[in-house]
């Protein structure tokens, strides 16, 4: 911001301070010229000329802050100024010109339609006070004068008006497009938190989780088993190193713009959920994988969104439906949706829980901005399911 614009801002907000000091500096200067003007004349008395100077320009210290109440004390001393028959004051009449500029560029609208209108008519009752209006060619060039430099006035103050309405309308717009762009700038970054949160709970959790069930099942088939160690160690391995992989490629996207380009892998998607199967049997799980109907190609986010659900519920299976569960992943394609269901026979409502509830909330947030649903709950006759159906876009091809 220049030097110049901050006086105009300092300006903007200080209006009383600064137009207050105004009409004082015209008392100084207007005051002694009209007292002047009045002894040389003779025809008003000094203390009268005194008088209308002080009532037509001080009001003006209030022109912006309350134009309409300025305007109306200019008017109203000037109206009692006309009718005690008293000649013009010059040239502290001129305060009339100025409070109709004030009103018109700083009042409502009613409020300058009123004292143009009032400017108009006091224009003719200036020249009934000065001489007959048919007798004296006088009178009516000081009415005419007076009228044409009002509506001058009125005029140029309707530009000024005009434009800072214009100016106004601007920035209010700026201002309300600027609280826009940060209402869409908070709400993308909390879509964009939960959606991190989202992911890294699917991938620490899963990954840990049957980390942790390998450690275990490991340590106690030790003694029966002198190779279940070696086996679980390997399962351990690659689950980490899967983690991890998916860990650099989630964060990647908070790194610095100006750092090495993270590498890029395509997503888990439906047909991955075989292999996150075959990895729950390797750590142990007595887990089958049933297909009903005709594949289709699924839209990157919906079959990511199957095998995070599906990641999920076994994740959750690992950790609370007990020892040695028998589990059935259900994958089924309607015509116009997909149907997980990952049912087991362990614990069902029985079983424990960590009282965090990331882990449903997570899949039907998933599935929620797919229009799909999530329901989950013990089964009868014991244990649990989660059923997952999302709608899938018509017309995709067979693969």
């Amino acid at each position: 911001m220049t030097s110049w614009e901050r006086l105009l801002r300092w300006e903007e907000d200080h209006r009383f301070v600064v137009d207050a000091t105004l009409a004082a500096l015209l008392l100084v200067v207007l005051l002694p010229s009209s007292i002047a003007f009045s002894a040389a004349t003779g025809n008003v008395s000094t203390r009268l000329a005194a008088v209308v100077t002080v009532g037509l320009v001080a009001p003006l210290a209030w022109r912006r802050t309350a134009p309409t109440a300025s305007t109306a004390a200019v008017y109203f001393v000037a109206l009692l100024q006309v009718l005690a028959g008293a000649p013009i004051v010059f040239p502290a009449d001129a305060a009339v010109l100025v409070a109709l500029y004030s009103v018109t560029v700083h009042g409502p609208r009613w409020a300058h339609r009123v004292a143009i209108a009032g400017a108009l008519l006091g224009s003719v009752l200036l020249a009934f006070s000065i001489g007959s209006w048919t007798d004296s060619s006088g009178a009516r060039a000081v009415s005419l004068f007076t009228a044409v430099a009002a509506l001058a006035v009125w005029a140029f103050g309707l530009l000024r008006r005009t434009r800072r309405e214009r100016i106004e309308a601007l920035e209010d717009r700026a201002r309300r497009l600027e609280t826009e762009r940060d209402q869409q700038s908070k709400i993308a970054t909390a879509a964009e938190r939960a959606r991190i949160a989202r992911e890294m709970h699917d991938i620490v959790a899963h990954s840990l989780t049957v980390m942790i069930a390998q450690a275990d099942g490991g340590r106690y088939a030790a003694e029966a088993d002198p190779s279940a160690p070696t086996r679980a160690l390997r399962t351990i391995g690659e689950t980490g190193r899967a983690a991890l992989t998916d860990m650099r490629r989630l964060l990647g996207v908070l790194r610095d713009s100006d750092g090495p380009a993270p590498e890029f892998q395509p997503q888990p998607a439906e047909t991955d959920v075989g292999a996150l199967v075959e990895q729950m049997r390797a750590s142990g799980m007595r887990a089958s994988l049933v297909r009903m109907g005709s594949p289709r190609t699924l839209p990157p986010g919906t079959g990511l969104t199957v095998y995070r659900i599906a990641q999920e519920a076994l994740t959750n299976v690992l950790k609370h439906a007990g020892p040695d569960p028998l589990v059935n992943v259900l994958v089924q394609w309607l015509p116009d949706a997909i149907v997980l269901e990952v049912s087991d026979d362990g614990r069902g409502a029985s079983a424990d829980s960590d009282g965090l509830g990331q882990g449903l909330l997570g899949m039907r947030e998933r599935a929620t901005m797919f229009a799909g649903t999530v329901s989950a709950g013990p089964r009868p006759g014991g244990g649990f399911r989660v059923r997952a159906q999302l709608p899938t876009p018509p017309g995709q091809e067979t693969r």
